[in-house]
């Protein structure tokens, strides 16, 4: 198998952060994050949808994504996820669980988000650790100050673990983010099956 598509079966999945937000209720709420691939025709090649929502609120999520996924060109086992916007992401809210919802999905409405790809590299065998790009150039609006995005990640077959903090671009100093560590998330959900060996052909026919 690919490894570029061993990765996007490791990561496609809906993970929950029941157990962290059971322990310890007064830091961490309960928080569900959703990879969904995409149709391949969106990129002409592997892509995901995904979205982060409160566990009480699964058609309102605070964060959305549209990616495409591709492999490094230069760094072996080491995969990018390109961001992008979406003009309109409230209809495609809720898409994670219900991807009927992609069908309303148009390339020509997504807006590349510079800056803000995440690279991920191979730790060992389906096991991934992944940070923004660098250069800090992936800006975030928080509480009307703009600042930069430190993401950090790490993805296994069976979990989700990362932390999110913003910067101020001019003195560095951290504004937003969790103040309690990471946060921990377990795969209950696996739809790393819907990446089928039809994508292996459609890869491979496209190349030629």
């Amino acid at each position: 198998m690919d490894s570029i598509l061993e990765f996007a079966q490791t990561l496609a999945g809906i993970y929950d952060n029941f157990a962290q937000s059971q322990q310890n209720p007064k830091d961490f709420a309960r928080i569900n994050i959703i990879f969904r691939p995409l149709p391949w025709g969106i990129f002409d090649g592997p892509g995901f949808y995904s979205e982060q929502h409160y566990d009480y609120a699964p058609w309102s999520p605070y964060r959305q994504g549209v990616h495409k996924l591709i492999a490094h060109k230069e760094i072996s086992n080491t995969f990018i996820m390109e961001n992008f916007g979406y003009a309109d992401p409230m209809r495609l809210a809720g898409a994670g669980r219900n991807p009927e919802l992609l069908a309303s999905l148009k390339k020509e409405n997504l807006k590349a988000r510079c800056g803000c790809a995440m690279h991920f590299k191979t730790k060992k065998n389906r096991e991934y650790i992944g940070s923004v790009e660098p250069g800090k150039r992936c800006m975030i609006p928080r509480d009307g100050q703009l600042t930069y995005l430190v993401s950090e990640v790490e993805v296994t077959q069976e979990s989700w673990t990362s932390r999110d903090r913003g910067y101020d671009p001019d003195t560095n100093k951290q504004i937003w983010g969790s103040e309690h560590g990471q946060l921990i998330f377990k795969k209950v959900a696996d739809i790393g099956e819907t990446i089928s060996n039809d994508w292996i052909i459609k890869k491979r026919s496209h190349e030629r």
